[in-house]
Order: structure tokens, then sequence, then C-alpha cells
């Protein structure tokens, strides 16, 4: 037999119907001659009693047991509005056991406590839990969605290559030695990024993917090994096109999956105005806090660390947390967050009652801590803890960003739920200390501004990208650009990235032969859809949004991989790195 209904859709319309459901049993209660079941599958569950008369159909079943139950659908004595089959309950007839279940290592509820190392290792248990179904289920929405949305928009869905050549200018690959060809690998693919390209150069004007990538980088709460990207790419269009585009299918998500509709285009700030103000170039703006610069305030100071930090020439800059007054567990933790970012401790003034206190309360001028309140906004009766840290720009600006963040989390000073923001004017390059050249900040193919177009090559450092990066709540959900696609400036930019003819042709030629054959002007984007899901569902990390995710260390402890293999599998690559 089949189930006639899932454990999660018979309500009071259902009274006096004969249905067969087929689940897991979630729990198992007697309730003096009774005996209930909670019988449960993905879309919810429904409440199994079995007569006093009829016990014998559920001797020896247990949480976990997959049943099948036939029974006439009743209604509730004691009804539970909590739940959409609240009302009624099946009087079982027949339970038959398609399967036992051993004990499981841990209970299958979401307000059960359990390490993520064993959720991870029976991670096929910790499915059934309801949270993580839900976020799979939301998962499998949006990508539905997208897809209905980005057809609607005349893109096509075309599947780029997994194993692709390793190019410079990236993370680090992971490699896949070659059986056929001895000595020589596939590298899994970081992007589809030239691909899409040459699909643009194909004529496809309007391609999308939701694509596995593969990034060999250290894993933290929004990174894995493999992740998943929306990727989109649009000729005859340009940066301003595949934002509002963006825009659009953002929108459409937040109001399907939350019910929440954002009518006003999305704020646009530059990356320096990012920076300046809020420390990090992905900024959460559900709260202000802004960060502010107080240089100029104490070029004169007496206050000692002051005067370190003007021998020094460093900057000094600082954060006002209102209403607000740190203990010192707290301000250890700030001071940790500066210790990483190799700053000295912070500077600390408490305000409050028109009275000042803290490390540097007594060694401040008056005309220091007005300069202060006028600085922040705040006025003599405020209550507030301003912290004050001094270093290289970016260093304290980081640092401080990075307080900024911990503290709305601390003092949960968000003001909305979901805040998107576009950061545009990025820097074209940053420079690789450890190999002194400067490398592309975002992707040797990325165009420069127009303005920049002269002179990117030769000043490094001050030249601007045709790039974007859309940001919800503080992660960095997807970037994108404008792309190369006259050669001339292609050669300029692998020239003003330290690449020689050589590399490039190495590595590039087959790519950059393609615009000799008449390339269309292109821009796109990518969406990481691990991040966004992580921040629709609230979940902790974009583990909890994977079916199978590796764990920090990039291991799957379910599977044990990676692992050693045969010494035959061994022997064979052996040969091919001869």
């Amino acid at each position: 037999m089949i189930r006639t209904n899932n454990c999660g859709e018979l309500t009071a319309k259902n009274l006096d119907q004969v249905v067969i459901l087929q689940g897991w049993v979630k729990k198992v209660r007697k309730l003096g001659g009774l005996t209930f079941l909670d019988l449960r599958d993905r879309y919810g569950y429904t409440q199994v009693v079995v007569e006093e008369s009829q016990e014998a159909l559920v001797k020896g079943i247990k949480p976990e047991y997959v049943l099948e139950v036939k029974g006439m659908v009743k209604a509730r004595k004691a009804k539970n509005p909590e739940i959409p089959t609240g009302e009624i309950e099946v009087a079982a007839e027949i339970i038959t056991v398609i399967n036992p279940s051993a004990l499981p290592p841990f209970v299958l509820d979401d307000d059960v406590e359990v390490s993520e190392e064993t959720r991870l290792k029976y991670r096929y248990l910790d499915l059934r839990r309801p949270k993580m179904q839900h976020n799979l289920i939301m998962r499998a929405q949006v990508n539905h969605l997208i897809r209905n949305f980005l057809v609607d928009e005349q893109f096509l869905e075309i599947e780029t290559p997994v194993f692709g050549k390793s190019t410079p200018e990236g993370a680090r690959d992971f490699l896949v030695p070659s059986r056929l060809n001895r000595g020589k690998f596939y590298a899994l693919p970081q992007s589809p990024q030239l691909f899409k390209q040459l699909l643009m150069i194909g004529g496809y004007d309007r391609y999308f993917q939701i694509v596995k990538c593969f990034r060999d980088e250290d894993l933290r709460i929004d990174r894995q090994p493999e992740f998943s990207q929306l990727d989109l790419e649009m000729s005859f269009a340009t940066s301003e096109d595949v934002m509002n585009l963006t825009e659009r299918l953002l929108k459409k998500i937040l109001q399907v999956t939350k019910n929440i509709k954002i009518n006003e285009p999305f704020l646009q700030i530059s990356y320096q105005e990012a920076i300046d103000k809020y420390g990090v170039d992905k900024p959460d703006l559900r709260f202000d806090l802004p960060l502010k610069t107080l240089t100029s305030l104490f070029v004169n100071s007496e206050n000692k660390l002051m005067q370190k930090f003007n021998q020094e020439k460093a900057e000094i800059r600082g954060i006002a947390i209102e209403n607000q007054l740190l203990n010192k567990g707290q301000i250890k933790i700030f001071d940790e967050i500066s210790a990483q970012f190799n700053l000295p401790s912070l500077g600390i003034l408490k305000l409050e009652n028109q009275t000042w206190t803290g490390g540097l309360a007594s060694s401040l001028t008056p005309e220091e801590k007005n300069g202060l309140l006028q600085t922040f906004g705040l006025d003599q009766n405020a209550k507030a803890t301003i912290l004050i840290g001094g270093g290289k720009y970016h260093h304290v600006s980081h640092a401080l960003g990075e307080i900024r963040n911990q503290a709305a989390k601390m003092f949960d000073l968000y003001q909305e739920p979901y805040k998107l923001l576009w950061v545009v004017d990025f820097p074209l390059f940053e420079f690789n200390a450890e190999e002194n050249r400067y490398v592309a900040a975002h992707h040797p193919f990325t165009m420069p501004q127009t303005d920049f177009l002269p002179t990117f090559d030769i000043d490094q450092q001050n030249a601007i990208a045709d790039a974007y990066d859309i940001v919800m709540n503080g992660f960095e959900i997807g970037g994108g650009s404008q792309r190369i696609t006259d050669s001339e400036i292609q050669a300029r930019m692998f020239k003003a990235i330290g690449l020689t003819p050589e590399q490039v042709k190495n590595n590039f030629g087959w790519f950059i032969e393609a615009y000799q054959y008449g390339a269309p002007y292109h821009a796109g984007l990518a969406l990481g859809m691990d991040r966004i899901i992580m921040l629709l569902t609230g979940a902790d990390s974009i583990r909890d949004v994977m079916a199978f995710p590796k764990n920090a260390h990039g291991i799957d402890v379910m599977s044990n991989a990676p692992d050693n293999v045969s010494d035959y599998q061994l022997e064979e690559v052996h040969l091919k790195l001869k």
C-alpha cells in the first residue's frame, strides 16, 4: 500500500476518512489504557491513538521506527492549536513496521543540546529535525523561485565544466590528477568566470546557473570548501543593469519567503565610505553606531596613550556605544578583538550623569571631552562608553568595525530584520606584501572605471574598479563587475599585476584569443546561495543550510572524507607526477 496523506495535512475536513500514513515515530506515550504515537515526516506530524484492546499493534515500537498506519480520522478530545493537525488524530486499525530503528545517539528535537560534531557524524538523523528540514525546504523554494524569475527574464540555464584548468589570481585550487594525461591535473572551478564570459562571446546573452564552486581556503561560519552560487551574466549590459536585476530578484525572495516588501532602491555607498563609517567593506546597517576619526582632536594631547599614537603617526579612531556602561568582561572582549589586529589595548571613557570615568578620564582636558561629545553627537547628560584605538588607518578601522558588530550582538542594537545595500567604487588592485606586487582585488577581468582607464596600470594604488558587492546584514552575499572585453585593456591589466606575456599565454591564452572574434560588452554577478539561505533561516552558519557539509577542519566526519586511498590509486598518482 502507499500513503493516502502525509503527516502534516489532515484536518477536521478529513473526519471519518480512512487514511494510510507512513513516517517515523517521533514519540510514544501511554495515558490510561490508550497508547499515543506521534508519526512524523517532513510535512509535519499526526497523533495516532491505539485503543487498549489493540495494544498488540504497538508492542515493541520505539522512537524512530518507520511505520505504516491505517486508520480512521477522529476528532481530538484535547485539541492542539499549535500544529496544523492539532484538531484530529488517527485511530489505528493496522500498524505495520516498515523498519525498526536503533536508539539514536541524540534526541531529534530542535531544543536538545548536542555538539555539532555529533550532528555531522549522524547527519542523516540530524536532517530529520524540524529546523534542518525547514532550512533545506527554504533552500529548495528559493532555488525554484530564482529559476522561475530568471527564466521569465529570458535567461538560459547553461552548465559549465567542473574539470577545468588551474589559473593564478584566485584562492587555492582543488586539483584532480588526469589518468589519461600523465603528469597533468584538472582544477575544480572556483567559479565559472571564464566560461560564462565565453558564453557571452558565443551569443547566449543571458546566462545563469546555480552551480557548485570549490576553494581551498580557511573555513569559518560562512565558508565551506564546496559551496553553491547563483552565477549570471548579461551581454550588452552595464553594471547598473545587473544591479537593477539583482535588486528585483532579492526583493522578490524576501517578499515570498519572509513577507517583507521593500519598495525603495537599495542604498549604495562607496568602499571608502564603508571603511570610514563602519570599518568593514560589508557593513551591517541594521543599526547605526558609526566610527569617527579623532586624530585632529588629540593632536596636542597630554594623554600618554594619545601622545604614543601621535609619535607613531597613527590614525586615532573611536566608537561611542550609547546607553551602555561596559563592564570589565565586555571591555576584555573588545580588547581581544583589537589585539587580533595587532593594536594596543583600547582607551576607555565612560559618561553618566555628567561624570567621566574610565582609564582616560583623568588625563583628558575639558576641551578634549567636549570635542568627543560634539564628534559623537552626545550631550553632557548622555550615558555612553567611548572606545578609542590607534594604528594604521585600515587596521584600526577594521578592528573598530569588528567591535561595532560585536557591540550590536552584545546589546541587541538591531532595528530591523534585514538590510541590504550595495558597496561600490572598490579599489581595482590590492598590494600583496608577500609577493611585493599588486594583485587584482576581485579578478583580473574586472573593468576599471572610465575615469581611471588612462592610468589604472601605472597608478594601481588609486585605480577604482567598475565592481559592486551586495551586502545583507553584514555578510557579503554577492558581487560582480563590468568585464574587460578589449584585448589591449586586458593586456595592460595583466602587466599591471605582474604577469609576464608567457604566463598570460600559458594560463589565459585560450581565453584571450576569444576576444578577437566579436566580444559584446557584458557584466555579471554571483550570489552566495549558502549565505543567503543562512540569513533567511536565521541559521548560525552555512553548515546548517547544507545537507552534507564539512566541519570547521574541512572533514566530513560522517563518511571520513578526505581519507586514504588504495595503494593502487597512490601508485597511479605517483606515476602521473613522474
